[in-house]
């Protein structure tokens, strides 16, 4: 039990707070809205970047380079997350969800009318890294805040899943930026890459609407309220929790790692290789991201009943399972079987460790510094495998597919490692299976041991 938990009712530390649907649905909605606006980036660096802000002779080069474009938008994640995490540890989770749901739209609408290198030069790259830096830190700052609303929002016994349902916006932003680029396949102007960041608009006006409505984290007001906020809460981890913050990093490689070598890395693959038409690689991203709407919270729930790490675990081993046949469903060429693999890497693999990452992560740190800790961790975790496309795209063209599969089960077990090494923070153990998947609110419960949180 924390100790913001101690200054509440028994009552309302099983149930959560009345808020507890309405919040986990709002910050479900606006991480759906800033993973749409970061992630067509991606999607649109495998496909149209290239030729349009970095002309070249050799297609590869320009594809390497809209990579690295997409690659800063990730190193500039951890600052926005010693951001966010300061003033979401010091102010408030609201306040920084507004804001960096505002930036980061503002951003995404930007790039709809960007001018490309045909019309302004050297310019054009220039314009597009800028905003590709703002976008890194407006998601670095979004992340913490949404999930920890969900999270201490929740009630005891029910957090993996409703921690969860926020991270379920991956998919979902990625599944509605995949949409937006299929409907947009056949037209030959740029309107087939601007019409989609120009879309960001329309959601970012309903995420702020939604955001703005919401209540505060009863945990971040029982921490104010005894006034026990650290004035410092970034270097506050930094000194009494950087081997949490190493694990957090270790633990994401897998997941973060996978996920783009898997919805961003093969959609220039196939369209290289003469493999298959990009339509198909974005319609098994479309169906795998669908999926994974469901599988993501059925993971965090999961982690309910039978802790944490178990599961992450499990994650981990069929992240370095899939890695190889992968690519030999790829490569097959067959619709099916691309589908098959996609779905198999993205909606069971890479979804079973983002479900159980929210609670997980939230759980490893003090609730005055939730937010810096996991933030940080997460973020640079993010900035390491901001490179992962480029990285992959340079194996391919060296040693062959061969090196992006042993890439991919390389982090499999760099994640698998720091789990082995990562305590448990809610053991099933202590717990008895009627406590889970709808069990009532006001049910008493056994207190887990393993919830700790410093």
């Amino acid at each position: 039990m924390s100790r913001t938990d101690a200054s509440r009712s028994p009552q309302e530390v099983e149930s959560g707070s009345p808020d507890r649907v309405r919040v986990t649905i709002a910050s479900s909605i606006g991480a759906t809205v800033e993973n749409y606006d970061f992630l067509i980036f991606g999607t649109a660096a495998a496909l149209y970047l290239g030729p349009a802000f970095f002309p070249s002779d050799h297609p590869l080069t320009g594809t390497l380079l809209a990579f690295a474009t997409l690659a800063v938008g990730f190193v500039m994640r951890p600052v926005g997350g010693i951001i966010g995490g300061h003033f979401g540890d010091r102010v408030g989770r609201k306040p920084v969800l507004v804001v960096s749901l505002l930036v980061m739209g503002l951003a995404t609408v930007a790039i709809g009318f960007l001018p490309t290198f045909d019309q302004v030069g050297i310019l054009a790259p220039i314009l597009l890294v800028a905003v590709r830096l703002v976008q890194g830190i407006a998601l670095g700052a979004e992340w913490g805040g949404a999930i920890l609303m969900a999270f201490e929002h929740a009630p005891r016994r029910r957090k993996g899943v409703f921690a969860a349902i926020p991270q379920a916006g991956v998919p979902l932003g990625l599944l509605l930026a995949n949409l937006a680029f299929f409907a947009t396949a056949n037209v030959e102007s740029s309107l087939a890459w601007r019409i989609p960041f120009m879309l960001s608009a329309i959601l970012v006006g309903i995420g702020i609407f939604i955001r703005l409505r919401l209540s505060e984290s009863p945990e971040f007001e029982d921490v104010t309220e005894n006034s026990e906020t650290i004035r410092f809460p970034v270097l506050h981890v930094l000194r009494h929790d950087s081997a949490t913050v190493l694990r957090v990093i270790g633990l994401r490689m897998a997941e973060t790692c996978a996920f783009y070598i898997t919805v961003t890395f093969l959609l220039s693959y196939l369209a290289q290789s003469g493999v298959a038409d990009k339509r198909v690689g974005l319609t098994a991203i479309i169906v795998a991201s669908a999926i994974g709407l469901f599988t993501t919270p059925f993971f965090g729930a999961l982690s309910d009943r039978f802790g944490r790490r178990p599961v992450y675990i499990a994650g981990c081993l069929v992240t370095t399972a899939i890695a190889f046949p992968l690519f030999w469903m790829v490569n097959s060429g067959s619709v099916w079987l691309i589908v098959l693999g996609v779905v198999l890497a993205q909606a069971i693999a890479h979804d079973c460790l983002a479900g159980v990452q929210g609670a997980y992560f939230s759980e490893l740190f003090n609730t005055r510094t939730r937010q810096s800790g996991a933030s940080l961790g997460y973020q640079l975790s993010a900035s390491i495998s901001g490179f992962i496309p480029l990285i992959a795209s340079a194996l391919a063209a060296s040693v062959g597919w061969v090196g992006v599969a042993g890439l991919m089960a390389v982090v499999g077990l760099i994640g698998l490692v720091s789990a082995m090494s990562t305590r448990e923070t809610w053991p099933a153990s202590k717990r008895s299976p009627h406590e889970v998947f709808g069990a009532p609110d006001d049910e008493p419960g056994r207190e887990a041991a393993g919830a700790r949180v410093n």
